[in-house]
């Protein structure tokens, strides 16, 4: 990415910048500007994100374990110095249902254990286009049982789960609450979404903030919704939640970007939450762009963003 196109996005904050340039740069020399694999486009994935999930809090303890009949799913488990606390974050990576993983996103999970004094739990789900819509909820589901049943053998305190992700991840983390909803199971205890994507309709901050200099693209937010449903729209509820009936949800914590294409139904979900009585915390930030949290090694904003969403954790587990 060119500075002068980065220049064009002044309201970006300098730090956050910074991270865009690199991380553009880097995926556009290792896949030499052409269209690739989804497997070498993961591949690529891995390393540019590799620097910024270096270094941050230091656990107490960290094991990766498979799960599945085949033992397919990568599940990673983190214990902060402080213990397991009062309950369990089982937070769900973005990268548009396509790419990314436990890895790519390692630091956020140890950043939220520190801070929060909790567990933390990952879990690597079943990748689209290869295994598309409804497969990551059913992984999602099957890490959930073997949560509540093995996780006190992990050394976790499962009595309190609050299920969150980013991104895509945010996506799954609504729909999974949608589907335990409807299914009469026990709900997490809240609900931490940060910049979730949560529905395929065009609204306007897509014109406001799309382009190479925001992270995230308009058409490819479109490329990612037609991978992960196999076609270009569908009604499903739970993978649109903005369709969704919302009452009944637990406590939600919305971590909002300013300067990202999926703002406006962000915000559109936090209105549809107060409406439909569900306990709300939401905060926009200001110069933030879409997986703004990563660049916490070097932002400002991402570290105030991920203390306010710890703060938020730690209450959650405290009632």
């Amino acid at each position: 990415m060119s500075v002068s196109a980065l220049d064009q996005a002044k309201d970006i904050e300098p730090a956050i910048r910074t991270f865009i340039e690199k991380t553009s740069a880097d995926a556009a020399a290792l896949s030499g500007g052409l269209a690739v694999s989804p497997a070498r486009r993961r591949e690529i994935a891995e390393q540019v994100r590799a620097p910024w999930r270096e270094g941050g809090p230091v656990m107490a303890r960290s094991e990766t374990l498979a799960l599945g009949p085949e033992e397919s799913l990568r599940v990673r488990i983190h214990v902060p110095a402080a213990g397991a606390g009062n309950g369990t974050l089982f937070y769900l990576h973005g990268g548009g249902w396509t790419i990314f993983s436990i890895d790519t996103h390692d630091r956020l999970m140890r950043e939220y254990a520190d801070r929060a004094g909790c567990g933390v739990v990952g879990l690597d789900y079943s990748l689209s286009p290869e295994h598309r819509f409804p497969k990551a909820l059913e992984d999602i589901d099957l890490c959930l049982a073997w949560l509540r049943e093995n996780g006190p053998a992990h050394g976790l305190n499962t009595d309190r789960l609050v299920i969150g992700g980013d991104s895509a991840g945010g996506n799954l983390s609504m729909s999974t609450a949608l589907r335990l909803r409807d299914r009469g199971e026990p709900l997490p205890a809240g609900l931490l979404l940060n910049y979730a994507a949560l529905d395929t309709e065009i609204r306007p901050s897509y014109a406001l903030y799309d382009g190479e200099p925001y992270m995230l693209e308009a058409d490819e937010m479109k490329a990612f919704w037609l991978d992960y449903l196999g076609a270009p729209d569908t009604d499903n509820p739970y993978a649109r939640p903005l369709l969704a009936d919302l009452s009944g949800l637990p406590p939600t914590h919305l971590c909002i970007a300013e300067c990202d294409i999926l703002l406006d139904e962000n915000l559109e979900l936090e209105r549809r939450l107060t409406d439909a009585g569900v306990d709300v915390s939401a905060r926009v930030y200001p110069g933030a762009t879409h997986s703004f949290l990563e660049a916490v090694s070097i932002s400002e904003t991402a570290d105030e963003a991920l203390a306010a969403g710890a703060l938020w954790l730690a209450g959650i587990f405290r009632t």
